[in-house]
Order: structure tokens, then sequence, then C-alpha cells
């Protein structure tokens, strides 16, 4: 066996899962076809619940440039409508701007901090499993090669391999009507002032008759902005055809009514990447029929495609990682209880499902016709009441798919940065450890000075709580469900 797992794809999902592996004691082995880190600019910031459980792993600060925990966003928005955040207590939603490639810097860093094996330039070809393993060719600067696992994830995207050569469908819809065009930009004061003037307002989906509109000013490139315009029914440009700034100035004259004076400006520093120019044609929302076949897992966007609308993509991702990196190890380690791997799919299959559902209705809410701008009215009337906001806050944070009670502060500095289950026992309740003592070994029982709340509180190492109440009341039963014998 060359390998406990082989990692296909070492983008942000598959680092962050190799990570969690290794802190599981597997030796998981990433492949990853670019030879090195990719500058093209991407993803450009996090949403939801991924900051608090990045948090759990001590990621949030590098990732933040600064210490503290993540705070809530005090507004953010919903198809196009605006969301004021600031009464909620508690806010659900958390927001970070941070460029993929940094993202996946500090998580190639972790990884290689703890050891991981990253093949950089080399790429999975073919694969066949059987009752004990699986079989991989592999392409490599130096030629091709065999592998042999113990399991196999595919992160390798909406195109995976993995998932097509497994045999793993991939049913949903492809929308062909819609062609997004992004850059990052200069604009000039006097382009800002006449956006602001016409209330288009920045880090928004601005919906006009011909489209969309969307302008932001990047962090970590003051006087940069990341530029977004989206259109129906436009004749669409061919996927050969090298895309332009004139053409998405077209683009915009013909959403905006104006002239957009964009400047691509001067070359970035070296670490910011190069500047962004992108055209996407379609929008895909599509889910594997299962996240498993034997010993071949999907994982991210090989396991759910759908559109970039409210920045879900990497909160969908990395929390699978999270929540399949623990699973997993424990099957490799022989403690798991039958059927732990199974969790993986039943818990997190439902989350994409909703994801899918809330980008398709905010795609449609920023459509064009009097019918949609009528359902926009009634949206933003019921916005207005505060359990709705919430309601729409959870599930754009994907918090209200709970597998359990979310630890959204932990009692002890660190408390999950090892990826262990922990046991939170009250000072002096000795019940409570008898009972959890024969899982010693994989449980971290950690003492807590007594409270008003229950005496022994079981937390799974992806953030979720798994029991809470005294050593009588089902402690045995849940350490056996989550954490074997």
């Amino acid at each position: 066996m060359t390998a406990d797992v082989v990692i296909s794809g070492g983008g942000p999902n598959g680092l962050l899962l190799a990570c969690e592996l290794r802190l599981g004691g597997v030796h998981p082995v990433v492949l990853e076809k670019l030879p090195e880190r990719s500058t093209v600019p991407r993803a450009n910031g996090l949403v939801g619940r991924v900051l608090e459980a990045l948090d759990h792993r001590g990621l949030y600060e590098p990732l933040a440039g600064r210490p503290g925990p993540p705070d809530p966003a005090p507004f953010f928005t919903f198809g196009g409508l605006r969301l004021d955040l600031r009464g909620l207590d508690p806010n659900p939603l958390h927001t970070l701007l941070v460029p993929q490639a940094r993202i996946e810097q500090v998580l190639e860093e972790r990884a290689l901090e703890l050891g991981v094996e990253i093949r950089r330039g080399h790429e999975l070809t073919a694969l066949r499993q059987d009752a004990d393993a699986v079989t991989l060719d592999v392409s490599g600067p130096e030629g091709g090669y065999r592998l042999r696992a113990r399991h196999l994830v595919g992160a390798d995207g909406g195109h995976s391999l993995v998932r097509k050569q497994t045999g793993i469908g991939f049913p949903g819809i492809t929308d062909d009507r819609v062609t997004a065009r992004a850059a990052h930009a200069i604009l000039p004061e006097a382009l800002l002032t006449e956006l602001a003037g016409r209330g288009l307002t920045p880090f928004h989906h601005n919906r006009l008759p011909g489209g969309s509109f969307t302008y932001a000013e990047m962090p970590h490139r003051p006087g940069v902005h990341i530029v977004s315009v989206t259109e129906r029914d436009h004749p669409p440009v061919p996927d050969s055809t090298p895309m332009t700034l004139g053409e998405l100035r077209d683009a915009a004259r013909r959403v905006l009514g104006t002239d957009l004076a964009l400047d691509l400006g001067e070359p970035p520093a070296s670490d910011a990447g190069p500047p962004m120019l992108r055209r996407t044609t379609g929008v895909n929302s599509r889910q594997a029929d299962s996240y498993r076949s034997g010993r071949v897992l999907l994982l991210g966007d090989a396991a759910h495609v759908h559109s970039a609308m409210g920045g879900p993509g990497l909160n969908l991702g990395l929390q699978d990682a999270l929540n399949l990196g623990w699973k997993l190890a424990a099957e490799i380690n022989g403690w798991a209880p039958p059927g732990l791997l199974d969790t993986y799919e039943s818990e997190r299959a439902p989350v994409s499902r909703r994801v899918l559902m809330h980008t398709r209705a905010q795609g449609a809410l920023v459509g064009p016709g009097d019918n949609i701008t009528a359902l926009r009215e009634l949206f933003t009337e019921l916005l207005g009441d505060t359990d709705t906001l919430r309601r729409i806050a959870a599930l754009m944070a994907g918090t209200d798919v709970p597998y359990g009670r979310w630890l959204s502060t932990a009692p002890v500095p660190g408390l999950l940065w090892r990826a262990r289950p922990a046991l939170l026992i009250s000072t002096g309740d000795g019940h409570a450890a008898a009972v959890a003592a024969g899982w010693k070994d994989r449980v971290d029982l950690v003492p807590v000075p007594r409270g008003p709340g229950p005496a022994a509180v079981l937390v799974r190492p992806d953030g979720y709580v798994a029991h809470e109440g005294d050593a009588s009341d089902g402690l045995r039963t849940a350490l056996t469900r989550w954490f074997g014998d």
C-alpha cells in the first residue's frame, strides 16, 4: 500500500482535507496537476460558518491578518436585496475578504508543517478499485507511475475525473442564457460618484433591466475594484475567444446604458497575481447522486456546483472537508463505528441541496421583467420581519441544516486545534471521567469550571456537539456511536 489516502486536487478543499487527515494520524498524498500554486484570481473571500470552523483550527488569524475571532457581518445581500443584520442577536453570518490565492497559501503552509506530501505537477489519469484498495495511474514530470491507496478522494473540481471514472451521476440543470464578465480594474473617482448617484451600491448585485452590475474595492489591493457584469440572452462569445477589457466595457454599456471608464491600471505587485479578465457562459446547478462509491469519495466542487451568487462555494466545500476528515481518519485508524463514514454524505448532501436552492432563487431574483420586480417587492416586505431575516441569514451562513449544536466559543483556548474530539467535564464530576476513560486514546477529557450548563459536553472534531448532559444521560451511547467501542 503506497498511501493511506490519495487526494486528487490541491485546491483549498483538498489541502484542508489533507491537514485534517494528518491531524488524525493519517498520511495523505495530494496530487495536483499544476506545477505551482495558481495566481489566477478566483474566489475573493469566505462567507458563513466556515470562518468559525477555521478559527477552531487556528487558521482564521493568519487568513484575516489580525488577532481575535471572526466578527459578524453588519450587512449582506440576497438576490440583490440588501440584508441589514445589525439587529440580529446572535448574527450567524460572518464574512472575510481574502483572495483564494492567499487561502491556498495558508492551507499549503499548514499542510507542509504537518508533514503532508504534496506532489505538484502530478495528475491522476485513471483509477480502478477492488475490495482492498484503489489503484491509480498518475502522470508526473518524469513520466507515468502507479499508486495504490486505501481510499481516494476526488477534490478535482466540477469536471471531476474521479467522479466520471467512478460512474457517479451528476444530475442537475445548466442555464446557458447567462453570461458573466469580470475584471480587476481601476475605477476613477468621478465614475464611483456617478455609480453612487445612480443608487448602485458596492458589494451588491445591482439589478438593472439588461442584467446586473457588481463592484467592490479589494482590501488587499487598495484602489483596485472587482467589477462584474452579468447579462441574459445576449449572443454568446466562443470560449476560445480571449476576454478583453473592451468586451467588458461593451457589456457594461448594454447593462448600465452608459460607458464605463475602466482601466486595468499598473501591473499588480508580484504577490497579488495577474489582473483578472474572466468570462463565464452558463450557470450549472448540479449535485452528485452519491458522495461515495466504495473506497472513493467526492469533495467540494466534484460533488456539487452552483452559482457563485452569495459566495457559498468555499463555505460549502471547506466544511465538507472538516466533516469528512476525522471520519475517514477514524476508518483508517480502525476505530470508526459502523456507518460513520456514510454520515459524511447524510450530513453534507442536504446542506448542498440548500445551497443549490438558494443560489438558483437568487439568480431568479436578479432576473428581468415586471413579475420579478413584483417578487422583489414582496421579498423586501418579508425581509422586514426579524424572523424571516434571521432565516435568510442562517441560509446564507449554512447554519440552517445542523447536525448537532454548534460550539460557537471554545471554553478552552485551542480546544479543537488538533482536530480531536473533546469531552468537556465540569470540575469534580468523576462519574463522566470514569465513563469516558475507555476512549482516552481518541477523545480528549477536558476539565472546565462548573457552571449552570450540563455536566458533560461531548464535542466532535468538526465543532458540533454530539452529546450534552450528565454521565448517566446517554454519554456512553454517544461515545460509542461517534467514536467506536
